[in-house]
């Protein structure tokens, strides 16, 4: 040691005390190590600046006032610019790219605007938007995406996993869509939301309640006891038409006439209004003929809607279809038809599995099988539901 009690041939990098940063008065540059200094101005103010050479320049960077930003952070923040000058990153250039970096909230946002033209309906784009604003904005919505972690999620989730699991199920594979947004952004390299199935509790699937049908043998009786009632003539027809083309309750509600060639006895359901956005072409039985036909008078004005409220013009909800049923004793949702007619196809019939799962509109999942299924089998389908309608008379 030298008579000042120092060592010998050590760089003692960290210089500056808080009871030091505390004391001091007069202006000036204090180095503390890595190219950081405390300014002290005339007026006595205090504040950070680090001093680094970037890209062969020596540039100067604000780190905050000394009474906001304390010591340690300060000097974490300062080795971090540090070790990025020497990486050949500019510290300032990747703060901006930072504050350019949106909030999850934000994000959230540009997500839902941006695919709001593919929602199915309007209700469904809101509940999208608002499960997140529920059960994520609280415990990371303000945060910018590219520092939400896993954790985050995680804790999100926990507290509706076992309460809510289908809610929860919804909101992970939301938040999930929203990460991989980021992601191809370039703000982000994983999805948390993924990184954290392992952690969560499996779901027991088995007690899931399915939409409740009724038996195929006695969906010939629900039809009579629809025609018997005292419902509107739209909304008997269209839950008629529903039954005998096994169609969701959208794609009969919003139907219009321009979507229907009845010298070709079909229907071309649009891309917009089918749950895999495919357009879906449906061979019209006899009956459905007839319920077109009688449809036509309750054809308004200039609306090509073929099943209108009668008291509002536009189409019928989704609850109109529901309440006829339940209001009728019929032990069933209007989804719930397609399973009946599901049932009846493969117990009731030799028609080909291919066959009737393209009379639901269902999505081949085996790729292999998908690249061969050039036709939609129409003239086999014909005779599908015509047998079905002739089966409910």
């Amino acid at each position: 040691m030298d008579k000042a009690g120092k060592s010998k041939g050590r760089h003692r990098e960290k210089r500056l005390t808080v009871v030091a940063i505390n004391n001091l008065k007069q202006p000036g540059f204090y180095a503390d190590g890595h190219g950081l200094y405390l300014k002290v101005d005339a007026s006595g103010a205090k504040r950070w600046v680090q001093r680094l050479v970037i890209h062969g320049k020596r540039t100067d960077i604000g780190l905050g006032s000394a009474n906001l930003v304390k010591l340690a952070d300060v000097r974490e923040t300062a080795l971090d610019n540090r070790r990025q000058a020497r990486a050949g990153i500019d510290p300032l250039e990747a703060r901006k790219r930072d504050m350019a970096v949106l909030t999850f909230k934000q994000a959230a946002q540009k997500v839902h605007d941006l695919n709001v033209p593919t929602w199915r309906n309007d209700k469904h784009g809101s509940q999208w938007l608002t499960t997140l604003e529920k059960y994520a904005y609280p415990h990371f919505g303000n945060k910018r995406i590219n520092v939400v972690s896993s954790s985050d999620v995680l804790t999100a989730l926990m507290a509706i996993w076992n309460s809510h699991p289908e809610t929860a199920r919804r909101v992970k594979q939301r938040i999930g869509t929203v990460m991989k947004w980021a992601m191809a952004q370039g703000w982000r390299t994983d999805n948390p939301a993924d990184v954290i199935t392992k952690a969560l509790p499996k779901h027991d699937r088995s007690k899931v309640e399915h939409r409740k049908a009724l038996p195929y043998d006695r969906v010939a009786d629900a039809i009579r006891t629809i025609q018997a009632s005292e419902a509107m003539v739209a909304t008997k027809l269209a839950m008629e038409f529903l039954i005998l083309t096994a169609t969701r309750s959208g794609e009969t509600r919003l139907a219009q006439w321009n979507e229907f060639d009845l010298e070709k006895a079909e229907w071309i359901v649009p891309a917009s209004r089918m749950k895999a956005k495919k357009p879906h072409r449906i061979p019209l039985s006899d009956r459905c003929l007839e319920i077109l036909e009688q449809a036509k008078a309750l054809k308004n004005g200039d609306s090509e809607l073929v099943f209108p409220s009668a008291t509002t013009g536009k189409p019928l909800s989704d609850v109109t279809l529901s309440k006829l049923v339940k209001e009728l004793g019929i032990a069933a949702v209007p989804h719930g038809f397609r399973s009946s007619f599901r049932d009846w196809a493969g117990e009731q019939t030799s028609f080909p599995r291919e066959v009737i799962e393209f009379a639901l509109a269902h999505v081949i999942k085996d790729k292999a099988e998908a690249a061969y299924a050039r036709s939609d089998l129409f003239e086999k389908r014909k005779l599908l539901m015509q047998t079905w309608s002739d089966y409910l008379k």
